[in-house]
């Protein structure tokens, strides 16, 4: 039941090239950084991502993409990472944009097991006609585009047909957890960590407070540790490294 590995290499070190990984974080919050690093020097290439955004051009997943490591991004979000969008652009990269609620849904639906849903997000758009540019070929045609999917009326209102999606492995950062995988988000880090953790089968989960088993109210844990395989303890220092998007302050 004692999930703790203490080095993150050892913690992602049989993550192979081509794996499909569920990534936490909303913008920079509650990004696994210090799992991504150690992928990054694991080396692994050809990673097929799932995560709402792939961070900025040097921290979160925008270290792995300035790598050449990835080679498809599921998301919802892409706006601060221009290493992202020149990729994208030049067809070195395939990109399946998800509106951001459907996304969390189809994690979600994943991890419990749901192999599809009908939503009305979407509807009379690219989303549900298909069309949409998933890669681009050099000369910027589109050489791959989504498909269309099937709509369905539910209560005379049109749905559009969406899978879940599970992952090989996931990478999700936590306030507290412990020895067992129960892990406690905390403010906007729990919009994606939690789902992201539910639709992987290998759940890698780094840890700013780690506890013994009891120590966590259960009616305050938000993931229960049977989602969860891998918990990585952060130092400190790796705890405390965090970075926002756009610093704003009032005059």
């Amino acid at each position: 039941m004692d999930k703790v590995i203490r080095e993150p290499a050892t913690a992602v070190a049989d993550i192979p090239d081509g794996a499909s990984l569920a990534v936490g974080g909303f913008g920079l919050s509650g990004i696994p950084e210090t799992l991504i690093r150690a992928l990054h020097a694991q080396g692994a290439a050809g990673l097929q991502v799932v995560s709402n955004n792939c961070g900025i051009d040097d921290r979160g997943l925008g270290i792995l993409l300035a790598a050449g490591r990835v080679s498809r991004v599921t998301g919802s979000y892409v706006g601060e990472n221009k290493e992202f969008a020149r990729q994208y652009l030049s067809g070195e990269l395939e990109v399946e944009l998800v509106p951001q609620g459907t996304l969390a849904e189809r994690l979600r639906a994943g991890g419990c097991g749901i192999p599809a849903f009908y939503t009305p997000a979407g509807v009379g758009t690219q989303v549900a006609d298909g069309g949409l540019p998933w890669r681009y070929a050099a000369d910027g045609t589109v050489a791959v585009a989504s498909p269309a999917k099937e709509t369905r009326a539910y209560d005379g209102r049109p749905h559009v047909l969406e899978h879940g999606i599970t992952t090989d492995f996931a990478l999700v950062r936590a306030w507290r957890g412990d020895r067992h995988g129960n892990l406690v988000f905390r403010r906007a880090s729990a919009n994606f960590n939690p789902l992201a953790a539910m639709a992987g089968r290998i759940t890698v989960a780094e840890v700013e407070e780690l506890v013994d088993p009891g120590a966590l109210d259960p009616d305050q844990v938000h993931l229960p540790g049977v989602f969860v395989q891998r918990v990585v303890p952060l130092t400190p220092a790796q705890a405390a490294d965090k970075q926002i998007e756009k610093r704003t302050v009032r005059a």
